[in-house]
């Protein structure tokens, strides 16, 4: 069964992410086009995780179209203050 959580914006997101936590960059593109294989169409990775390259090859590689995966990301708090990102409080 697929879960849905509908965003302020109107679409829907996959509520389970294939988290890549821990997953080193090298390994993250096979784990990536796996999870994709297997049905997951959110992918969870973060910049402290040091594998968004590996996790962008992994998508690449699934053949799955780019706007039907859904991923997220979260960025250091230091590089909002040193790049002046928006953000609000």
């Amino acid at each position: 069964m697929k879960v849905l959580k509908k965003l302020n914006n109107g679409i829907e997101i996959p509520a389970i992410a294939a988290g890549m936590w821990q997953i080193p960059d090298d390994m993250a593109e096979r784990v990536v086009r796996d999870a994709i294989e297997v049905g997951y169409r959110h992918i969870d990775t973060a910049q402290a995780y040091e594998n968004e390259a590996g996790v962008g090859r992994g998508i690449k590689a699934s053949g799955i179209r780019r706007d039907e995966i859904f991923v997220t990301s979260k960025i250091l708090g230091e590089t909002v203050r040193t790049t002046g990102f928006p953000h609000r409080r």
